[in-house]
């Protein structure tokens, strides 16, 4: 029987195993913590969305300020825009617009907003589409032929897809 050691088979040996051991259980702890949070935050936002809304049932020209705070100041992390908007164009079977990300966006995030809300995320959803392009990654098709009032918007595919 032949026997191994530690140095032979270039297995880290540890002084304390059950210090290593707690720390990956406190790593897995605080992550479900992270993800529990965020979705609170997600049913929170949804919440306020609603009071906003039913508020406007009241008061149609009512500036709530809710919308305004969440558009400004709950901005999404570095990379998150980017990276969803390559998810759709990735997941999709058909060029698609600008709106129809936002669309998806909002969705994504539980949010019933407005259309000046719509309009806004539309923008920066237009932003990191135009850094795409840049970048070569994104490339434009033609232009809707049946669209709302705000139209027309114009096709987006991947550069791959173009082809």
């Amino acid at each position: 029987m032949v026997s191994y050691n530690a140095d032979m088979m270039n297995i880290p040996k540890y002084d304390r195993p059950n210090t290593v051991s707690g720390l990956v259980a406190k790593h897995a702890e605080l992550n479900a913590l992270r993800e529990k949070y965020k979705r609170e935050i997600k049913k929170l936002t949804v919440d306020i969305d609603h009071l906003d809304a039913a508020i406007r049932l009241f008061d149609p020209q009512s500036d709530t300020y809710a919308i305004k705070e969440y558009v400004t100041k709950h901005r999404a992390a570095k990379g998150t825009v980017k990276s969803f908007v390559l998810g759709c164009f990735r997941e999709a079977t058909a060029p698609i617009t600008s709106r129809q990300i936002t669309e998806l966006w909002a969705s994504d995030r539980g949010l019933v907003a407005d259309e000046a809300t719509l309009c806004t995320l539309r923008k920066r959803i237009g932003a990191c589409i135009k850094t795409c392009v840049e970048q070569g990654l994104i490339v434009d098709t033609g232009w809707t032929t049946d669209h709302d009032v705000n139209g027309p918007y114009k096709l987006w595919v991947l550069k791959r897809a173009a082809g």
